[in-house]
């Protein structure tokens, strides 16, 4: 149904006429709409529903991330912001003598429930907890207990068992960081030969390489180091299919895609909804790291669009069995590249049409 629509809508358009008056109609409604607030105001109230499901997404997200903070889980988003926070207070430059008051009692009882998991909760996330414990231990060497707060706070975070072994899972000196000999000529070949590939060889996707491109991804940046992402990876024939063949942006070659994968945003990560956007950002830069690395491993990959369009959101949920907070970012056509298969030549802009320097606005 969704496809004849599509297909109608398209033969329309292609008619001078019929196009005319369509953009003329737009431009008309949009000049008023978009002109001031209370326009866009007015606009959204018999279109209430395309923008509702962000909505609701956002509203969801943010009951279950206040549902979360009593639950035991794998990994918890709460102690990673605060964590992270932490590490920003340590490597602050002049870094004060206490900080970090409105918050450290918070982290440490954060701290304190993971660790107090049930023994039947086997897969925490061990790296998270190290990371936790050890900058809480930094961040007590460091300050004074001339705050009440930080003294309550040292005194729980002492009672409470170390996790696992030594180590130093903490800020460092910048000079430390292991060195790498690539290039910028390197690295400018990889980003020119990498090029969206539609048509792969009829072999399967081994699921390491997968996996060591996802360690490429992980490392990417994310805001208060949550990674609100998933990837959502099927290599099952039947399954590619399915999913796939949502999208329009698959059209006429899901077909022979060997692997396809769902990048999925978690708006369970926020307690506010001035970040609802985040899950989009981090994901993206997640994403591309991922598609350097595939490049790497001799695997290509296409960007499968996918915009915010109701029924095909709704269909991807339903198909997918996604709760209200979890938003599909992208999807992923990856395999071999087939080396006969023509390629897009896809001219970029000029390096002046993307960028300026030290531009305010009027």
């Amino acid at each position: 149904m969704i496809g004849k629509l599509k297909r109608f809508a398209k033969t329309a358009l292609a008619n001078p006429v019929v196009r005319r008056t369509y953009n003329g109609a737009n431009r008309a409604v949009l000049e008023v709409a978009g002109s001031t607030r209370l326009g866009a105001t007015l606009y959204s109230l018999p279109g209430f529903f395309t923008h509702n499901r962000e909505q609701f997404a956002v509203l969801s997200g943010r009951r279950a991330y206040y549902r979360n903070l009593g639950r035991h889980r794998s990994n918890h988003v709460e102690l990673r912001r605060n964590v992270h926070r932490l590490e920003k207070g340590i490597l602050m430059q002049p870094r004060r003598a206490v900080f970090a008051r409105d918050y450290i009692e918070e982290t440490v009882e954060f701290y304190a429930l993971a660790m107090e998991r049930p023994t039947s909760i086997s897969n925490i996330d061990a790296g998270e907890m190290q990371w936790a414990h050890d900058v809480l231990a930094e961040y007590f060497s460091l300050v004074t207990d001339d705050d009440p707060g930080v003294a309550r706070s040292r005194q729980r975070f002492e009672s409470l068992p170390r996790f696992g072994t030594p180590s130093n899972i903490h800020p460092y000196p910048q000079k430390n960081l292991k060195r790498t000999d690539i290039s910028y000529e390197q690295m400018l070949d990889l980003a020119v030969s990498r090029r969206s590939i539609r048509w792969f060889e009829d072999r399967p996707v081994p699921r390491k390489l997968i996996d060591e491109a996802l360690m490429v991804a992980r490392q990417s940046p994310s805001a208060c180091n949550r990674l609100p992402y998933e990837f959502l990876v099927f290599d099952d024939p039947a399954q590619v299919k399915t999913i796939a063949g949502i999208p329009f942006g698959a059209a006429g070659y899901s077909h022979q895609i060997p692997t396809v994968i769902v990048v999925k945003g978690d708006l369970s990560n926020y307690f506010s909804p001035r970040d609802r956007h985040v899950p989009y950002i981090d994901a993206s830069l997640a994403t591309m790291g991922f598609i350097y690395a595939l490049e790497t491993l001799g695997l290509s990959s296409s960007v499968i669009n996918w915009p915010d369009f109701e029924p095909l959101e709704a269909k991807m949920a339903k198909t997918l069995g996604l709760k209200p907070h979890e938003r599909v970012i992208m999807l992923l056509a990856v395999g071999f590249p087939d080396p006969d298969a023509l390629v897009a030549y896809s001219q970029k802009k000029d390096i002046e049409s993307l960028r300026s320097f030290n531009r305010l606005g009027d």
